[in-house]
């Protein structure tokens, strides 16, 4: 750069020229001594480069700034980089584990279970996805030999399919609980709420007790042996729809104490062949068991009902005990049947009455 060109250079002869200036001009007064005038031109020239300082300050200040937006923009870029690579792994992670589920040795699929479990732990915003694969996978049919009708309880259990049949069934415990352990805990007011689509899946010792739910569709499903839903909250609409009515699926224990249903809960042509067990359970919203078949015991002691019930149709053939903590106005009880020779408890303002075969009609009574 030119002298002539630099700022300080201009600088400089600026506060010369002031210093020379000034002081000359107050040398002109005999009153001013000579020291006070090159007092005070030293003082206009001093002020010169300590505007100059200013300047040059503000300008450093600006050039820094500039340089720190430059470096945050550039941070930016290689986070939407690094973060652009991490969604191209993910991708890749979760279309080779659904490839791998295809694979025919079982333990290749529970590693692709188990991958795609890692991958909703390591990035939420697969975890519907990835429960709505493992979801599919437990809609894929399935038969044992264990699920024919007619097996007593314990030879049922005691059975033992073929080798593929036995391998498979471990496949599809470990897809049961990799759902369960997906889902958020019941307590946890502000965690997201993922939905369940098991429409005409086949599961056994199915456990989801604890968690949180939205929606779950289980029309048609199979619920072999046991299922426990006791102290889930489900957010969303609830279809037990003619679950467990086919032939050779036989439901086991149905166990849901203390749940809250804060939508829809269908249970309607749901067959019960074992104990069924609502206690202390709350239904927010409609709720039918219309057609519903309890073959065992049912226990509904302590449900809270606040929106509308039907019970139509409704067939209870084991000890019954239906005292609900509270029932809304909205009641349908049209051909509810229970056994004669079964113990069955009734709210207050219900009563039973005598029909033919050894069966009795629930009726409410009226006023």
């Amino acid at each position: 750069m030119k002298l002539w060109r630099s700022p300080l250079a201009w600088t400089f002869a600026a506060s010369l020229v002031l210093l020379l200036g000034v002081g000359g001009w107050l040398l002109t007064d005999p009153a001013t001594s000579r020291s006070d005038a090159l007092k005070t031109g030293g003082l206009a020239g001093g002020a010169i480069v300590a505007l100059y300082a200013l300047w040059l300050n503000d300008r450093r200040r600006r050039v820094e700034e500039r340089r720190q937006d430059i470096e945050r923009q550039r941070h930016e870029l290689e986070s939407q980089r690094a973060e652009q690579d991490r969604e191209r792994v993910a991708d890749e992670r979760f279309a080779k584990a659904v490839e791998l589920l295809g694979h025919a040795a079982d333990q290749v699929r529970v590693g692709a279970l188990h991958a795609l479990a890692g991958l909703a732990r390591s990035r939420p915003a697969y975890t519907q996805t990835v429960l709505d694969v493992l979801c599919s996978y437990l809609r894929r049919p399935f038969e044992h030999v264990r699920y024919q009708d007619g097996l007593d309880r314990h030879d049922r259990d005691a059975k033992r399919d073929t080798p593929e049949r036995e391998q498979e069934l471990q496949v599809r415990l470990t897809a049961q609980r990799l759902i369960r352990e997906l889902l958020p805990a019941a307590d946890q007011a502000d965690a997201p709420d993922y939905d369940l689509d098991l429409t005409g899946a086949v599961v056994e010792y199915f456990d989801l007790s604890g968690c949180r739910i939205g929606g779950m569709v289980l029309r048609y499903a199979a619920l072999h042996s046991s299922t426990n839903l006791s102290g889930c909250r489900f957010t969303g609409r609830v279809y037990f729809t003619a679950a467990g009515t086919d032939k050779g699926r036989l439901i086991g224990n149905f166990r849901c104490r203390g749940a809250v249903f804060e939508s829809h809960a269908w249970f309607s042509g749901t067959r019960f062949a074992e104990l069924a067990d609502f206690t202390a359970t709350t239904f927010a919203g409609r709720t039918t068991f219309k057609d519903a078949e309890f073959l065992r015991d049912a226990v509904f002691h302590d449900v809270c009902v606040t929106s509308e019930l039907d019970l139509r149709r409704t067939r209870f053939d084991g000890q019954t005990d239906l005292r609900f903590a509270s029932l809304p106005e909205s009641v349908s009880l049209y051909n509810t049947r229970v056994r004669s020779e079964k113990d069955v408890q009734l709210p207050d303002g219900w009563r039973s009455e005598e029909l033919r075969d050894g069966e009795k009609r629930i009726v409410a009574e009226a006023g």
